[in-house]
């Protein structure tokens, strides 16, 4: 038996064409206006994509990730964050693709069901690109003044994967 979510997306696409079909006003008119917004903004975003692709492989091919994480490894381990999963930690904030390759890492040396497995598990869902989302919101709305932002997003997933080992560790 399939399930109605077989029939969503073939449900909206018959409804949004009998609209055009049958609808007083010009939405095909709208929908190129639409389409013709979404890529003006997508080409606005661009370079901003292209600075922080670029950076973040300068950042991973320079060593400093690494050096990052060999940082972070003293602090984590003092918070029961265990040491293996530092260099995902130095990671994630920067690049989604190197920290689903640091998970992989983790996965491959210490196995999924062990506590460096648990707690990389937790962080990948539970964390994300700080450095990616907010170049990209922050640079599609034109802000200039960001604040304290970055420090903020940092500081939250410092908490989210400090209380996410924790949870790890209690949980199973």
């Amino acid at each position: 038996m399939l399930s109605a979510s077989y029939y969503v997306l073939p449900g909206v696409l018959l409804c949004v064409g009998l609209m055009m079909l049958f609808g007083g006003g010009d939405l095909f008119g709208e929908f190129t206006e639409g389409a013709k917004s979404g890529l003006k903004t997508a080409l606005g975003l661009l370079p901003v994509l292209v600075a922080l692709i670029s950076s973040i492989s300068m950042f991973t091919a320079s060593g400093a990730a690494d050096a990052l994480s060999s940082l972070l490894a003293p602090l984590l381990s003092f918070f029961g964050v265990p040491k293996e999963v530092a260099s995902l930690v130095a990671v994630r904030p920067f690049s989604g693709g190197g920290a689903t390759a640091m998970l992989s890492q983790v996965f491959d040396e210490y196995g999924c069901d062990g506590f460096a497995g648990r707690c990389a598990s937790v962080i990948a869902g539970s964390s994300d690109t700080v450095f990616y989302i907010l170049g990209v919101y922050f640079s599609s709305v034109k802000v200039k003044n960001t604040r304290g932002a970055v420090a903020y997003a940092l500081i939250t997933m410092l908490f989210c994967v400090v209380f996410g080992c924790f949870l790890a560790k209690k949980m199973f």
